[in-house]
């Protein structure tokens, strides 16, 4: 095994343990990449082909999707270390183009396995088979609570949640975002993210900083 090789299978043991045949470790960390994304940079982008499978180690993945009519985007869910995108397993599987967009939250340190491995580890490995499953079963729920926020939750009640998920996602309670970017994410209007922010600061919820905050809560 290469130098590169044995770091990848040091960081699968490490952070997905789930994935517990040997043979299919080795066969990531043979097969697999390690990729590096500075906080902010695009991985894939609307409309392009899925080139591979990302399993995360560190850092933070954001992934969105947009209004084809209007250009909004609308923010789906987190990637953590441990975590994968099921939507990636979708277009892998389908060879279909993305319908979201993937972006660096925070550095990003990956292992990137070629797709067409994919269905072949679906019938030779089970941790393999559970660990999809499993994804698509976690991050349907987290869609689901996304259409709940927008069609049951006033805008107050989004904010908090959305910046106590980040907070949770990242650790931090700094949260590095502009009005303009926390309005995207929420599909809401700039102007009214900055009033609501004016407001939960006099409430004690928040700091404002310039292009940041401090979620207190």
């Amino acid at each position: 095994m290469t130098l590169e090789s044995v770091e990848i299978l040091e960081l699968v043991q490490k952070y997905y343990p789930q994935l517990a045949e040997k043979e299919l470790q080795e066969e990531i960390a043979n097969n697999g990449k390690l990729m590096k994304f500075k906080a902010g940079q695009v991985i894939s982008e609307y409309g392009s082909y899925v080139k591979f499978i990302p399993l995360i180690f560190e850092g933070v993945i954001k992934v969105t999707t947009e209004d084809e009519e209007e250009g909004r985007e609308l923010l789906l869910y987190y990637l953590q270390p441990g975590e994968a995108c099921s939507l990636s397993f979708t277009c892998c599987m389908m060879n279909k183009k993305s319908t979201v967009r993937t972006e660096a939250e925070d550095d990003t340190l990956l292992v990137g396995i070629p797709i067409r491995l994919m269905d072949e580890w679906m019938t030779r490995y089970q941790s393999w088979k559970n660990f999809v499953m499993t994804t698509y079963d976690k991050k349907l729920t987290d869609l689901v609570k996304v259409v709940d926020s927008i069609a049951f939750r006033n805008l107050d009640t989004r904010m908090v949640d959305y910046l106590r998920k980040r907070y949770q996602t990242t650790g931090s309670r700094v949260i590095n975002a502009s009005h303009q970017e926390i309005a995207s994410d929420l599909n809401v209007s700039r102007e009214a993210v900055s009033r609501l922010l004016k407001n939960l600061e006099k409430e004690g919820i928040v700091k404002l900083g310039r292009n940041q905050l401090l979620f207190k809560k």
